[in-house]
């Protein structure tokens, strides 16, 4: 009996459930970050979707985009974070 026939493999590999999930988890972020009343609340969730992008592109075995995501929008969203407190506190 060949006992590479009795192998069993798994239907799906356990990088590409990590890979789905990160790739669910930043749709959902992004649709509550559209979908939110609340200023901040919605930024929130647009950072936490750009970095669940930063984390696809590092799967990828795309270092540097992963790092320039990271940079540019977390400062861009520092940035904006500091322009809706100041907004906030004028009204």
């Amino acid at each position: 009996m060949n006992q590479s026939n009795s192998e069993v493999r798994p239907v799906i590999e356990t990088w590409a459930v990590f890979d789905i999930a990160v790739i669910l988890l930043s749709i959902v972020l992004g649709l509550i970050a559209v979908q939110s009343q609340e200023i901040l609340q919605a930024i929130v969730a647009f950072f936490f979707m750009s970095m669940t992008v930063a984390v696809m592109f590092y799967l990828m075995g795309a270092i540097y985009a992963a790092v320039f995501q990271v940079l540019v929008y977390g400062g861009f969203l520092f940035v904006l974070l500091l322009v809706t407190f100041q907004t906030i506190r004028r009204q």
